[in-house]
């Protein structure tokens, strides 16, 4: 968990590119605005980037997280 912590705190850059692409499958897997945490994740992994920038970028698109596997949202 120490690790995982540590790593959390490190900046991760994301490019240009996946930031738009990023945007796109927001707005595509998103329902009324909304899109469940888990597809959330699944694209996050599938772009590489962190969970969090999909959360602001989400944020920025006005699109909730809804069913949140932590209990954030």
């Amino acid at each position: 968990m120490k690790e995982y912590m540590q790593n959390s705190k490190e900046q991760v850059s994301v490019t240009p590119e996946q930031q738009g692409e990023l945007e796109q499958r927001l707005r595509r897997a998103s329902k009324e605005n909304r899109i469940h945490c888990s597809n959330a994740l699944a694209i996050a992994k599938s772009l590489g980037v962190p969970p969090g920038e999909v959360g602001k970028t989400a944020n920025k698109l006005k699109i909730r997280i809804s069913k949140c596997q932590l209990g954030c949202f």
